[in-house]
């Protein structure tokens, strides 16, 4: 919640963050109540034999041979049932309403169960305990709730959730002729139902998020590819990218699939706003400038936001031995190609015009380094820089001032928009690339970063530094998005 950006506390100081088992007892007092008015009755039939009362979507249910208990064996019965004296499953309080009910949910409903465990918050205090649907209007009544937002799957539910507060909250004339006023206050909290959010890409089920997890497809609940907030937070992702998103999709009464860009898209548009720029070089190969003199160094200067001035500039060591991307260097360019090749000419970006010579090779024919000169008067800043005009411009890092780290290349978990469509097993639908990692070549500014810290790396995406996995002068970085959607619409990338 904190994460996320909201509180718990109103102005006025108070804490409003409320549980279920705060109200254990109201819901206890509250079904004896019930029972009291004939609206509840203790059932012994087992699970296997309600079930098989219960009837189907075209045929009605069949009453219970319980179900008109005299109230005060239901109350004894009951009463036993908070005490202990009954194994699991032996009896069931059930709402009386209407076994006959097209609506499957109002056929004499369980409202609370005996089971002997220990609560997380109650401990061993209780044995029985209410069901969703019996604590669920209840507990919005006493909390003073207007409105309770529910996903579609729940408008089936709605009917009961409005009997069990108007049984409650109406007077009653018990059998000594006494009128008794409702339990619960006027007006009653309503039940709004809205389409549940379903992203491409993605699994909600926790079913099947629990069998990712147990059968190691990914490396725990907060894997940063998982849809948890664990896993969305060590992803990198921020509390302003999801309030953003929000906003963007709306609300619908309507079942529909948000595309996973979406998300992804307002991510990059906050992080674009607060991160600031550094260099990686993820796939080095190394850059010698022929011309350049051995042994000496120099200071060019980059923006850390090209935004927002305020932010300053950082200071980034310029020297004859360079790391460049491996895919900034081609022998034989396709067209519309224009960075280094034999005899092209490109900027290192805060730096110089340099022109591509050749390059060395290894056994296997693969580049070992490329090789080129400088124009010492293209120094970007300087007069008379950009008379020298090149249509490409590259990132690059001093071999001797930078320093290698792990980096953790994150793409989306699956690679087909609706994993297990059709009743399919979702598992194959995994995407085999969603996690690469590499050993990348990191500016000096990016040594000290502290977990959590967050950056564009420039020409690359947006990185964060591990929370789980950095130490101080060791930083481990995940990639949050890339730069731009390379998936497209509903494509593999």
């Amino acid at each position: 919640m904190s994460w996320l950006g909201f509180s718990w506390e109103d102005p006025g100081g108070n804490r409003n963050e409320y549980y279920a088992s705060d109200y254990f007892e109201y819901l206890y007092q509250f079904a004896e109540e019930l029972v009291r008015r004939g609206h509840a009755y203790v059932d012994s039939l087992s699970a296997e034999q309600m079930r098989a009362l219960r009837g189907t979507l075209t045929e009605p249910g069949k009453k219970s041979p319980y179900r008109e208990r005299p109230v005060e064996e239901n109350l004894k019965l009951f009463r036993e049932m908070r005490l202990g004296k009954f194994a699991d499953g032996e009896h069931v309080l059930r709402a009386k309403i209407d076994m006959a009910s097209p609506n499957i949910n109002l056929r004499d409903p369980a409202m609370v169960r005996i089971r002997h465990a220990a609560h997380h918050r109650t401990g061993e205090s209780w044995c029985i305990y209410p069901t969703y649907d019996w604590a669920h209007g209840v507990s919005d009544a006493l909390e003073n709730i207007t409105h309770s937002l529910c996903t579609l799957e729940f408008e089936d539910h709605r009917p009961l959730y409005e009997w069990f507060n108007e049984r409650l909250a109406e007077d009653w004339t018990g059998y000594d002729g006494v009128k008794r006023p409702g339990l619960l206050q006027r007006p009653l909290p309503q039940q709004v139902e809205f389409a549940r959010l379903n992203l491409t890409y993605v699994v909600l089920s926790k079913r099947k998020l629990i069998q990712l997890v147990e059968e190691k497809h990914v490396e725990g609940w907060d894997d940063p590819r998982m849809p948890t907030l664990l896993g969305a937070r060590r992803r990198g992702f921020t509390p302003e990218g999801f309030r953003l998103f929000a906003e963007r999709i709306g609300v619908s009464k309507a079942d529909s699939w948000i595309e996973f860009s979406i998300l992804e898209d307002c991510m990059r548009e906050h992080l674009n706003e607060v991160a600031p720029r550094r260099i990686a070089v993820l796939d080095p190969v190394k850059l010698v400038i022929e011309n350049y003199p051995e042994g000496k160094e120099e200071e060019c200067e980059a923006p850390n936001h090209p935004q927002k001035p305020e932010l300053g500039r950082r200071k980034i060591p310029f020297s004859r031995e360079l790391w460049i991307e491996r895919e900034d260097f081609s022998e034989n360019p396709p067209k519309g190609y224009f960075r280094l090749f034999p005899g092209n000419k490109v900027r290192l970006r805060y730096g110089y015009v340099v022109e591509c010579t050749g390059c060395d090779k290894d056994a296997g024919g693969k580049v070992t380094a490329v090789r080129c000169t400088y124009d010492p008067d293209t120094r970007s800043g300087t007069p008379g820089a950009e008379n020298i005009k090149v249509k490409g411009n590259i990132h690059w890092l001093s071999a001797k001032h930078s320093h290698p780290a792990e980096v953790r290349l994150y793409d989306r978990l699956f690679r087909v928009p609706h994993p297990g469509a059709g009743d399919r097993d979702f598992v194959p639908d995994l995407n085999p690339g969603s996690k690469k990692l590499i050993t990348a070549q990191l500016e000096p500014a990016l040594k000290e970063a502290n977990a959590e810290q967050r950056f564009q790396f420039e020409r690359h995406g947006y990185f964060v530094a591990d929370r789980v996995d950095s130490r101080p002068g060791a930083a481990k970085f995940n990639r949050t998005v890339t730069l731009r959607d390379g998936w497209g619409k509903s494509a593999s990338p």
